[in-house]
């Protein structure tokens, strides 16, 4: 029953998950019920999220599940995993450069304002004594 409702748990990194697939398919042996190689690979790319969709598409495109070995498809799956957190990485990065760059702006905005704000108060009090010398 385990076996059939395997599923990647969220937030679940490649390796533990296969590592619990792994004590499921060992301890289903001890009971005398063994899956081939390309049942298990099938198991693991269906039971991947819904994000790793491209990534099984292309697996399933490119390799012959009949004969392609376990771990190899963990090293790949290992390997897209990798890439998709530098991805996450960088694009976090990107998005903290950005709002430092927005506060700068803002800041600086914020510094004209005030300096706008000081000429025009001067301007209002020399127009004021303009007035009063007029009387």
């Amino acid at each position: 029953h385990e076996y059939e409702m395997f599923t990647m748990n969220e937030n679940e990194d490649i390796k533990s998950m296969f590592s619990r697939f792994t004590n499921i398919i060992n301890a289903l042996q001890a009971l005398d019920k063994t899956y081939s190689n390309s049942e298990m690979v099938r198991k693991i790319l269906r039971c991947l999220p819904r994000s790793w969709m491209p990534k099984v598409t292309a697996i399933e495109e490119a390799k012959n599940l009949n004969v392609l070995p376990l771990q190899d498809l963990l090293g790949s799956l290992m390997t897209h995993e990798l890439s998709m957190q530098k991805k996450d990485d960088d694009e976090e990065q990107e998005n903290k450069k950005n709002k430092i760059v927005a506060l700068k702006s803002c800041l600086i905005e914020d510094s004209e304002d005030d300096d706008d704000d000081e000429e025009l108060a001067l301007i209002t009090q020399k127009f004021k004594k303009f007035l009063a010398n007029k009387k």
